[in-house]
């Protein structure tokens, strides 16, 4: 396109934007032009300025933020957002039919009034079918916490579909979803630009970046540091920084072997467990997990990954079975674990966000693991709080604000220490590098990986749906519609897997690994 029909075409403009908090600059002269069925990505770290831009688009900002510059919006239509956290934006006391419903009938109000429940409804399916969410109608009856964080997401992508928006502004739509789900969400947003709409990408998936976009913009502390098309990008990065996350891309494969010669620290025994007291979701027949481990359990969003995690931390009691920590059953429900049962195994949540009170700093969040599980001193627990964060790359400064005044991956990061100050025999980890650019994400693997090494007590659970965070692990579990389909050493599963489902997987992250669209 050249100059003239782009100016002509624009459906959304951002001019010279200057935001300030507290005399704090977030985003720094930042100048975006947003065209009809081009899929615009905004990459960076964690706090780079990224949502901050693109929530300029709905015309929304921090409080007390002080705003120059100039957001343009041509034209008709709303700007539909997905946000990164999709359970904050869905009301918890509606069932997703009702959700949908509410945003459907004002587009149908022109029909006779016979035809108009039965046309809301063809849109809600149609929405569904869209955003890559199958079995719709038993979707339909439930609530937004029943349904797994790659199926909140999709919900509210449909939801941004059903407004008819000319712009949407998709902030990380990926996080949280295995490589299938990444694929057909591709798929989607791809097929969304073909309709003429204008994708706004904020994303520390490169992979899908690389898949999606036409134009990348390069944030950091703020500022654009490069923009340009993504071949080009991809082919001959021209700043520091965008070779650094590229170069950060991929994880390195761990070599080390786990040792199983001791005992268990953990152990699984005919676990099935239910939603709803009726519908089973996860059989497991048997799993241990040993001192000096990282186990990694990855599959489709939907498919047991997070009920198992939540069944070893006692957050999902409607199971049978058994869970044995250094062979002695676990309590099913984490109000009747005793203190030094909940010290021994943590949980960090996929949603850090959820996770934290927005009224308090996080600092003394972080520190009043230490005070509760381990009877530590409020001066001391403060200290080993302050230390944890600065190690996992949250300052001081950061640590002093409250929840709301930092990024999901800073969040992420003190939900992570938080869990550390237990002083955890077993840490599950639910998701917790799902939010984070490249570069962070490499350093909390590499993180995880040493605390495993260097504390031979502690064993680590890792769920993930993405494999190359996977490789970090001694082992792999493949979930898949509740059980186990393969387990095995990480490099066997990942240069030879056997199962036809870990096979998709693996083929799903070849093929998303390689493709760029011209």
């Amino acid at each position: 396109m050249n100059q003239e029909t782009d100016a002509a075409d624009i459906v959304a403009e951002i001019r010279d934007l200057r935001v300030e908090i507290d005399g704090r600059t977030i985003v720094d002269g930042v100048n975006l032009r947003v065209l009809p069925g081009r899929v615009t990505a905004l990459v960076g770290a964690s706090g780079s300025g990224k949502t901050t831009a693109g929530l300029a688009l709905l015309g929304e900002y921090p409080a007390g933020a002080r705003v120059t510059g100039e957001v343009r919006r041509p034209g008709d239509g709303p700007v539909g957002y997905v946000p990164q956290h999709p359970a904050a934006v869905l009301n918890p006391a509606r069932r997703v039919s009702a959700l949908l419903d509410d945003i459907a009938r004002p587009r149908v109000r022109h029909l006779p009034r016979r035809e108009r429940r039965g046309a809301a409804r063809a849109l809600v399916l149609r929405a569904l079918s869209d955003a890559q969410l199958p079995d719709a109608a038993a979707l339909l009856r439930r609530y937004p916490h029943q349904l797994s964080g790659g199926q909140q997401q999709r919900v509210v992508l449909a939801q941004a579909l059903l407004l008819g928006a000319r712009v949407i502004v998709a902030d990380e739509p990926t996080t949280g979803q295995d490589a299938l789900t990444k694929s057909r969400i591709v798929d989607q947003l791809a097929a969304v630009a073909a309709r003429g709409i204008a994708v706004v990408l904020l994303s520390h998936d490169l992979d899908i970046v690389r898949a999606l976009a036409d134009e990348v913009l390069v944030m950091r502390a703020g500022r654009v540091v490069e923009s340009g098309p993504v071949a080009r990008l991809w082919a001959a990065p021209r700043h520091e920084w965008t070779r650094r996350l590229l170069d950060s891309q991929r994880a390195a494969p761990r070599d080390e072997a786990s040792s199983d010669d001791r005992q268990p620290v953990l152990q699984v025994r005919d676990l099935t467990a239910v939603h709803d007291r009726r519908h089973t979701v996860l059989r497991v027949p048997h799993l241990a997990l040993h001192p000096g481990e990282c186990l990694a359990v990855v599959g489709r969003s939907g498919g047991g990954k997070t009920t198992l995690a939540r069944c070893l931390a006692g957050l999902h009691r409607d199971h049978d079975g058994e869970i044995l920590f250094d062979g002695t059953p676990l309590p099913r429900s984490l109000r009747h674990r005793g203190r030094d049962q909940l010290a021994a195994v943590q949980y960090v949540f996929q949603d850090a966000r959820a996770a934290f009170d927005e009224h308090r700093p996080v600092l003394p969040q972080v520190a009043r693991t230490a005070v509760r599980l381990r009877g530590a001193g409020e001066r001391a627990a403060a200290d080993e709080a302050s230390a944890t964060l600065d190690r996992l790359g949250l300052p001081a400064e950061l640590a002093h604000r409250r929840p709301g005044e930092l990024s999901g991956g800073e969040l992420q990061r003190a939900a992570l220490a938080r869990a550390l100050l237990a002083h955890p025999r077993v840490l599950v980890c639910d998701e917790i590098t799902s939010g984070l650019d490249t570069v962070t994400r490499r350093a909390i693997l590499d993180l995880l990986a040493a605390l495993v090494r260097d504390r031979d007590d502690l064993a680590l659970v890792l769920i993930t749906h993405d494999l190359d965070a996977a490789s970090v692990a001694h082992r792999i579990a493949v979930l898949d519609a509740g059980e186990i389909v393969e387990l095995g050493p990480s490099q066997r599963i990942l240069t030879e897997p056997r199962h036809p489902f870990t096979v998709s997987l693996t083929e799903t992250i070849a093929r998303l690994d390689t493709y760029s669209r011209a």
